[in-house]
């Protein structure tokens, strides 16, 4: 897919879109570090065999996006999304958030409800003061910059890879990985940058006291062997009528690990979204 541009605001947002420019948009939210390129190719042909418009972007400072002068947060990363709807003239999509990208989601969805039809959270939490922080491990091999790309990966990949069990019996797991893009990624997203979208995940106030105001059909999904798992029951209580599905014997890169499945309960969410109204 070509890579587009758009000033908002004080950046250029750099975004690619795959299906008909009609279709029912769809936008995905990436996590920290990741580019566009890091969603499972598997993943975006499903959404546009489905007849969905869909829209993958670069958070500021990431890849060819701009860093821009203001302050990275989780809100300022809401209403750059935002910005982004409006200037591609989409007035309301599903949103499908990704770890840090599930935080952007949720503020989204809270501060601008009318913007969001169908919210997936993956892999994600309701953050805030009582949230879990990134393991000191993963942030020293994500802002190392002495490290090489595929020594990074080699560390990382036990945590994308869970648990243990699964990733012994996958050798040959960067087949199911994106490991250009990755290796893409780790290149231009600065070390700097990363701890930026770092201290913005861990200063957000969180969405957990505000779950009940998000009435937007919601899908809860994560691997069992993933951290924010224990997080999972808090997002599903607390969001009206919320889906939350769990994946046995994967971790975070659970859409890598089990694309059919992974798509197919994403695909069952959105076909029967429409049919239902959350519970108030």
């Amino acid at each position: 897919m070509p890579s587009h541009n758009v000033t908002v605001g004080d950046i250029n947002i750099a975004y690619k879109q795959i299906g008909k420019p009609d279709a029912k948009p769809i936008i995905l939210i990436t996590g920290s570090s990741a580019t566009m390129d890091m969603w499972n190719p598997l993943l975006l042909e499903q959404l546009a065999s489905a007849n969905y418009r869909v829209i993958i972007f670069e958070n500021r400072g990431v890849g060819e996006s701009t860093v821009g002068t203001k302050e990275f947060s989780i809100s300022q990363f809401a209403n750059d999304t935002l910005g982004l709807l409006d200037a591609l003239g989409i007035s309301k999509a599903d949103v499908l958030g990704w770890s840090m990208g599930g935080f952007i989601a949720q503020q989204l969805a809270v501060t601008n409800p009318d913007k969001v039809d169908n919210l997936i959270l993956y892999a994600t939490s309701c953050g805030g003061p009582n949230d879990r922080p990134t393991p000191d491990e993963v942030i020293q091999i994500g802002t190392n910059a002495s490290m090489s790309q595929e020594e990074r990966i080699q560390k990382l990949a036990p945590l994308f890879f869970a648990p243990a069990s699964w990733f012994k019996v996958h050798p040959d797991y960067l087949n199911y990985f994106p490991f250009h893009a990755y290796i893409q990624s780790k290149e231009t997203v600065s070390q700097e940058i990363h701890r930026q979208q770092l201290d913005a995940a861990a200063t957000w106030t969180g969405t957990c006291n505000a779950l009940s105001s998000i009435t937007q059909p919601t899908l809860v999904i994560v691997g069992t062997d993933d951290d924010p798992a224990r997080d999972s029951l808090t997002l599903a209580e607390g969001i009206p009528g919320s889906w939350l599905i769990r994946i046995r014997d994967a971790g975070h890169g659970l859409m890598y690990q089990h694309p059919d499945v992974f798509n197919g309960i994403l695909m069952t969410f959105l076909e029967n979204s429409t049919e239902r109204t959350p519970l108030q």
